[in-house]
């Protein structure tokens, strides 16, 4: 199989598999994930939390901000369900029955969103809300299996030396892809009939996640180990692991502060700001991916040549600043949420990609199944849905005392807030890697300064 995204990506992805030595069967392999990942991330523009679409059928359906912020958190809780799904992968080895039958049907509901608001005209107010909230709960709750599936099932395939450079050559595809598609999705909310435009767009979107899911059904399934029978003592194994561990706890406070915030942003950019759909997709989506496409190859490299914990300090320090552009916003002005996800793209995707090749190299091949459930779960339910429910909370109770109100209002102090918390997150709980590159952020920097200057030695 090739990719069909632009020769110059295709050849960059045959130079990387022929460079690493791997055989056919792996390297179609590779590629359908990649695939499959491409059609996961257009599911995730019209179905992931704090999106266009959702943002707008949360308004349809009346949900106020905790509503809203238990809507954001309850993918991350199911996250829970990673635990036994991990022990189940390990012990049966099974990944693609899983992927194909549990992620296939989890994707599958999201068809239905669209067709909640038609529900009003029939029951009560609180119906619609009520069906969002349990179609949401399980199909969240099915696809908690895909995420202990795919990591493992990627490292078994992809050698660690290729993984950076994958994961940039991939997210570059992907921002490329949203862009267009997001603007294609934008415009369809716009410009289609109110008691349909969900009802296509929703249904398009479930379409898109059930392709991710078939994708691994083309994927060959190697396992690095035997089966193992994993006891409750795996997961002590896990708490027991420092390093991971540290890894873990400060993951999971970066999450819990991004989320104060970040799930409203799109909320407050459409309900306090003014904007329309296509706006908030062109200067959020677009914006963002037109960054990502730029500098996410150049995060791969970084990571390959600095190391994870360089690049992790960098780019959170960048993306918890990005935030602050909207503490200058009003109404109707596009500025601060193109300053905010654009400069925020050029370096969350490297904090992601530390994050994601941090996992890799901090759990062992053996148990990796139960070590990214572990994360995946504190990360997700701690970190995630907690953040964003006490974001949720804050909101209405400051709401309610009628504090933070005139131009510094009630997101803007949530924003501040969580711009602090995540600056001290980044200068406190980063950790070393005992495998990780000899690169220091100041060179880095440096490196990225010359870069830009055009005094880079490539």
């Amino acid at each position: 199989m090739k990719l069909a995204f632009g020769k110059g990506r295709a050849s960059s992805l045959q130079w990387l598999y022929r460079e690493a030595g791997l055989a056919p069967d792996v390297q179609r392999s590779l590629n359908f994930m990649m695939l499959g990942n491409l059609c996961g991330s257009l599911f995730g523009i019209i179905c992931g939390a704090s999106t266009a679409s959702m943002v707008g059928l949360a308004n349809d359906l009346h949900a106020g901000d905790f509503a809203y912020g238990l809507i954001n958190g309850i993918p991350q809780a199911a996250m829970l369900l990673q635990i036994p799904f991990a022990m189940l992968v390990s012990r049966t080895q099974k990944r693609k029955r899983y992927i194909l039958t549990y992620g296939l049907f989890a994707r599958m509901l999201w068809v239905f969103f669209g067709m909640l608001p038609a529900l009003s005209a029939r029951a009560g107010s609180g119906a619609p809300l009520r069906a969002l909230i349990v179609l949401l709960a399980i199909s969240s709750c099915c696809s908690a299996a895909v995420n202990v599936c795919w990591f493992p099932w990627f490292s078994d395939l992809a050698p660690a030396r290729i993984r950076g450079q994958w994961f940039s050559i991939r997210d570059t595809i992907i921002a490329a892809c949203n862009l267009c598609f997001g603007i294609v999705v934008a415009r369809m909310l716009d410009t289609l009939p109110a008691n349909s435009r969900y009802v296509v767009v929703f249904i398009i979107g479930g379409i898109l996640g059930m392709a991710d899911m078939i994708c691994f059904g083309f994927c060959k399934e190697v396992y690095s180990s035997q089966p193992v029978k994993m006891a409750a003592s795996a997961i002590g194994n896990v708490l027991k692991d420092k390093p991971f561990m540290r890894l873990i706890l400060m993951w999971t406070a970066w999450c819990f502060t991004a989320n104060l915030c970040e799930p409203y942003l799109s909320r407050y950019s459409i309900n306090e700001m003014g904007l329309n759909f296509t706006q908030m997709m062109i200067f959020g989506t677009a914006a963002s991916s037109l960054m990502t496409i730029f500098v996410m190859r150049r995060w791969g490299r970084a990571v390959d040549r600095f190391g994870c914990r360089s690049v992790m300090l960098v780019a959170t320090v960048g993306a918890a600043l990005a935030n602050a552009a909207y503490l200058f916003s009003t109404p109707g002005n596009v500025v601060p949420v193109m300053l905010r996800n654009a400069l925020g793209a050029a370096f969350w995707c490297g904090s992601n990609l530390a994050a994601t090749n941090m996992q890799l190299y901090a759990s062992p091949d053996k148990t990796r199944p139960i070590y990214i459930a572990v994360f995946s779960c504190a990360t997700a339910l701690l970190g995630t849905a907690l953040g964003s429910l006490t974001g949720g909370l804050l909101l209405e109770v400051w709401e309610t005392a009628g504090w933070f109100t005139g131009a510094f209002d009630r997101y803007k102090a949530i924003i501040a807030l969580a711009t602090v918390l995540r600056l001290i997150v980044v200068a406190t709980m980063v950790p070393p890697l005992s495998n990780d590159r000899d690169g220091t952020p100041q060179m880095l920097i440096h490196s990225m300064f010359s870069a830009l200057t055009g005094r880079e030695r490539t």
